[in-house]
């Protein structure tokens, strides 16, 4: 069984056709990267495997479900398999850090308080936060933001974890940590899915790579044969330090 799969999925905003029959499959386990200029795709794509918008025609499958065919409690199950990094974090600024990351806890499970800030302090613990539970997200830099983003994404223990961005406005070396965090997950058992710009990061994380142009699959494969497609497009992109 794949963990995630599209099948022929259309998509179009007003006039815009955003996806245009795009079939792609995500085996479990591996860390799998969406590549593409700005406004190929890369990010609805995303939001169709969460479930944020729906196909105008073809399926969205997560393990084995048909998430775009799925509505209330249903589709509220399904997501608990995912974690989702937003492009800028998304934290709630109103709440501490700790609370950030024991928000879905507290929304989707019945654990005692006691319980729950336990699992959200070894979620920060995880990814080098594990000071900062009382702090408010404001006080953090930028990287650290992003590492609270991905606690939170992971409090539930997802086995799909979608990352949107995960160096945008990062300098060179807090991204690499960021990846670093992204292998360390997929080496125990989770499947990442990765839209990026950053192609030296695409090189280190992605075990398959596919490239979307103009709503459509332009190549797909591992980074080396990318790196040796036929298309001068998919070479010239391959060969950029941060296409977009």
């Amino acid at each position: 069984m794949t963990a995630v799969r599209l099948e022929r999925v259309t998509k179009s905003f007003g006039s815009r056709k955003v996806l245009d029959d795009v079939t792609l499959e995500v085996p479990p386990r591996v860390a799998f990267v969406i590549l593409g200029r700005s406004g190929t795709g890369k990010s609805v794509t995303l939001r169709h495997i969460i479930g944020l918008v729906r196909p105008d025609s073809g399926r969205v499958f997560v393990d084995g479900d048909e998430i775009s065919a799925l509505d209330g409690a249903e589709l509220s199950a399904v997501r608990k398999k995912i974690g989702f990094l937003f492009q800028n974090a998304a934290l709630f600024d109103s709440i501490s850090v700790g609370e950030n990351v024991a928000f879905p806890l507290r929304r989707h499970t019945r654990h005692p308080d006691a319980e729950i800030r336990r699992r959200a302090q070894e979620k920060l613990d995880a990814v080098g936060l594990g000071k900062e539970y009382d702090k408010m997200p404001a006080a953090l830099s930028g990287g650290m933001r992003k590492r609270a983003g991905l606690a939170r994404a992971m409090a539930l223990d997802p086995s799909i974890l979608l990352v949107d961005e995960p160096s945008a406005g990062l300098d060179p070396i807090t991204a690499d940590e960021i990846d670093e965090l992204l292998l360390s997950l997929k080496q125990s058992g989770t499947t990442i899915i990765v839209v990026t710009h950053n192609i030296p990061s695409a090189r280190r994380i992605g075990d398959h790579l596919v490239m979307l142009h103009e709503g459509r699959i332009a190549a797909e494969g591992t980074a080396a044969e990318l790196e040796n497609s036929s298309s001068e497009l998919v070479r010239a992109f391959m060969r950029s330090q941060h296409a977009g």
